[in-house]
């Protein structure tokens, strides 16, 4: 009543791989520092985008849509009108492109009338901050 070759080579490789796997494991500690350059950047930011009034100044929004199919009407709108500011903006669930950055109404009406002859859904919007 022995124990057969075998079944010793057997435990003598599960020991093996038991003990090989806990002596081979690794323990990783990450410590993450941050630069205070970069927080002195995020408060400035923060700074120059609360002195922003974007709520006194009248847009023009000449598509909503989705994300990739506003990037189109942007890049197609900035490449016939370099001097005038587009951009998109995502208000759940939409995003949308905004044009302009006109001080008056009368000025984004006028704005309008040429707008809507390529973008026939334009309208102006004056946006909440």
């Amino acid at each position: 009543m022995g124990i057969s070759l075998k079944k010793i080579n057997l435990l003598f490789l599960f020991l093996i791989i038991l003990f090989t796997s806990k002596m081979f494991s690794q323990i990783q500690n990450t410590i993450i520092t941050e630069d205070s350059k970069f927080e002195n950047l995020l408060n400035e930011k923060r700074k120059i985008n609360s002195l922003l009034i974007v709520n006194e100044r009248f847009k023009i929004q000449i598509f909503n849509g989705d994300s990739e199919t506003c990037k189109k009407y942007l890049l197609e709108f900035k490449k016939s009108n370099k001097d005038i500011d587009a951009t998109i903006v995502f208000n759940t669930p939409i995003y949308k492109v905004w044009i302009g950055n006109f001080r008056t109404r009368i000025e984004a009406e006028k704005m309008l009338i040429e707008t809507k002859k390529k973008y026939s859904n334009a309208f102006i919007i004056k946006p909440n901050k």
